[in-house]
């Protein structure tokens, strides 16, 4: 199975840019995944928010069950289309790990609460990474401090971004990642932090 691209859906020629950077930064991630949570073939594992491949494009030899908001009919595996903060079909501590990566920003900050809950009650432990609110590029439109804008300037700004479509994506802090999901680590791209990440081993 290829290696899905990060930008495969952005418009403009800052995707091109972008891509190999995000590549790197997205192996990095994946070889931290692997190297702390070590997942067997025997792991079941829940991808909240797959999109058209999600981890499976990363790990297709794990157990991994897919759940999107909308139907993803390509997706190569068992998959669910539901909203995980409205209640997911799944019993209590039914996986061994709940995997979210690049998620919960969209989740509307009224929702966060029970997203966060239904995703621990899932499963018995947890990755969730989330883009850092202080990284000088917002990385769906990939516009320089387009997250620090009021919402009115954020969507005109965006048009000249890598995202067709306007999105109110809004960034949680480190505290508001750990006041959810416990103690939260930094992902650094140089200088920076460019994501937080909480983990919870199963």
């Amino acid at each position: 199975m290829p290696t899905p691209e990060v930008y495969s859906t952005a418009q403009g020629p800052l995707p091109r840019l972008a891509e190999p950077f995000a590549r790197r930064a997205r192996a990095r991630r994946h070889a931290h995944f692997l190297a702390l949570v070590a997942p067997s073939e025997q792991m079941r594992i829940v991808d909240i928010g797959c999109g058209g491949l999600g981890l499976r494009g990363l790990a297709p030899g794990l157990d991994i069950t897919g759940v999107d908001l909308v139907e993803r009919p390509g997706y190569p595996g068992a998959f669910v289309l539901a909203d995980a903060a409205a209640g997911l079909p799944f019993a209590d501590a039914q996986f061994d790990l709940a995997y979210c990566n690049s998620v919960i920003e969209h989740v509307p900050p009224a929702r966060r609460l029970a997203f966060a809950a239904e995703l621990r009650r899932v499963a018995r432990g947890w990755y969730v990474q989330t883009p850092a609110r202080s990284f000088p590029i917002e990385p769906h439109s990939l516009l320089p401090g387009a997250q620090w804008l009021p919402a009115p300037l954020r969507r005109r700004y965006w048009r000249l971004g890598a995202q067709g479509d306007w999105e109110d994506v809004l960034f949680l802090r480190r505290g508001e990642l750990e006041d959810l999901f416990g103690a939260a680590e930094r992902e650094r791209f140089g200088p920076f932090t460019k994501s937080w990440v909480s983990v919870r081993l199963p």
